[in-house]
């Protein structure tokens, strides 16, 4: 993946017919990335990378994130490598362990979601590599699998994960990381010590994003889109941070969602959001680039996201 690119994210619940020009619009506005998401339930990943790809000419399309254990690891290759031939080199593939919750919904838990998500990218990497596949693990079990058209440039595989283990796992079996938000220099810093790469490793910083010349409109956007923050998945993205300990007393207290994000010092949404002016979240791009992100990706703020595009592209 190249370096220090800027990506924008096609909102999970954006309207049908939005998608098409949501892309287009992303495309026309300078971002190098689109990413998609798969969340529970909302639209798949593969068909929305599909439509973004085939109506676009040269972004780069990311699936973030893909959840494992509803996947066979031959198939998903199957999907990806399609879409990597007919689109060369525009297509970044993300996986992860997915959502428990979800996953528990579904009937699909790993006892082990270590392995299963480490045997599963191992899987993926080779099959899209174009290599024949002979493996017999815990979870991914493939009797010599081969594509019989291999893409000329395989998509690079990324791991959407949180947390130590799971991050070390991402560092020695994925080409690259995805971090959700909120990613800031510290929790950088934190995350890269774990995934401890040894050869390239890109990694996609996603992160809560509202533009204006007012910094207080643009705070007053992104505050809502921070209620899930304090969940206690979230802990590794805060507990690196300097006001972490007053954080958690906050949320302790709450009473709601509502209730704490309203109570969210400026300073706070700041740190834990790209906010204000065009020249400050350009700055706090360039800032997540010095600290290890290879890609900063814009969750666009607000009730109406395609309207938003063109104040977030004043920060390229």
């Amino acid at each position: 993946m190249t370096t220090a690119t800027v990506g924008i994210m096609l909102p999970r619940d954006l309207p049908a017919h939005q998608i098409v020009p949501f892309a287009q619009k992303a495309e026309q506005l300078g971002f190098d990335e689109l990413w998609v998401v798969e969340d529970c339930f909302f639209r798949g990943g593969f068909a929305q990378a599909a439509v973004a790809l085939a109506s676009t000419q040269r972004i780069r399309v990311g699936i973030g994130i893909l959840p494992a254990p509803v996947r066979n690891a031959a198939f998903t290759a199957l999907e990806a490598n399609t879409l990597a031939e007919i689109y060369p080199d525009r297509l970044i593939l993300g996986i992860g362990h997915g959502m428990p919750v979800w996953m528990r919904q579904v009937g699909d838990k790993p006892a082990s979601i270590l392995t299963m998500l480490d045997e599963q990218l191992t899987a993926l990497r080779t099959l899209l590599a174009g290599d024949r596949l002979e493996v017999d693990g815990r979870y991914v079990t493939i009797d010599g699998a081969q594509l019989e058209s291999p893409a000329t440039i395989a998509p690079p595989v990324l791991a959407g994960v949180r947390g130590p283990k799971s991050l070390a796992v991402s560092g020695r079996s994925a080409d690259g990381t995805i971090l959700a938000e909120p990613v800031t220099p510290e929790y950088l810093t934190a995350a890269l010590g774990h995934i401890d790469a040894r050869g390239p490793h890109s990694v996609v910083a996603y992160n809560v994003a509202a533009v204006d010349d007012d910094p207080a409109v643009a705070r007053e956007l992104a505050r809502p889109a921070l209620e899930w923050i304090g969940e206690p998945d979230w802990a590794p993205h805060i507990d690196p941070l300097p006001f972490a300990a007053e954080f958690a007393a906050l949320r302790e207290r709450s009473a709601t969602r509502a209730d704490f994000v309203a109570a969210l010092p400026d300073e706070w949404v700041d740190a834990l959001a790209l906010t204000g002016t065009p020249d400050r979240v350009r700055n706090r791009i360039a800032e997540l680039h010095a600290s290890g992100a290879t890609s900063v990706v814009f969750m666009p703020a607000g009730t109406d996201p395609l309207s938003r595009l063109d104040s977030l592209a004043r920060a390229l």
